[in-house]
């Protein structure tokens, strides 16, 4: 059976159709799984942050009424997996672990002068702009690990590169970034 538009899902989900979550999973369940488990590295772990996103979906799609449901889904499933992987942190308290790709942009932000109040929007847009100006491997290099949440063995493998190399590189567009921003040169 071939998977439903978007616009149909969003229909069900508004109507309140059982059917709805089913179909977001059968449509986008594969892609959203990936990204749970790119965050958190547990499989169980990431099937439920899933399961909770299309929940959270069902509670507020007819008030959000998104216009581009996979955007919306794989934001919702993103947001909870980093709330997940912060409060896995928080209890295991490991003493030698990788840092979190969110703890190492908070770093960025720590550094710049945008204010806490800026707007979601132009922020993403800002740092979207930011991207395209960087050179392809380093644009890709940064997407793997603050959107998908790779680890730097992983994002290694991947590219046949050095973790030294793929550290530095983060480390250096992380730098840019924050003077960028400071400098509010993408920021309107």
């Amino acid at each position: 059976m071939a998977a439903l538009k978007d616009d149909e899902i969003i229909r069900l989900f508004v109507e309140r159709d059982e059917r709805a979550p089913e179909e977001a999973r059968q449509k986008y369940g594969t892609l959203l799984e990936g990204i749970a488990r790119g965050i958190l590295r547990d499989q169980r772990d990431a099937e439920e942050c899933v399961n909770d996103a299309l929940m959270a979906a069902w509670d507020n799609i007819a008030d959000v009424r998104p216009s581009n449901l996979k955007a919306y889904l794989k934001t919702l499933t993103r947001n909870i997996s980093l709330d997940r992987a912060r409060a896995n942190s928080a209890e295991k308290r490991q003493a030698e672990r990788e840092a979190a790709p969110y703890e190492e942009l908070e770093d960025v932000a720590a550094r710049t002068n945008v204010e806490a109040d800026a707007d979601a929007d132009e922020l993403a847009a800002a740092i979207s702009e930011f991207l395209r100006g960087r050179r392809d491997l380093e644009r890709r290099i940064f997407i793997r690990r603050y959107w998908f949440g790779d680890s730097i063995a992983d994002i290694a493998k991947r590219f046949g590169i050095g973790e030294s190399k793929v550290k530095m590189t983060l480390k250096r567009t992380r730098d840019k970034l924050s003077d960028a921003l400071n400098k509010g040169e993408f920021l309107k």
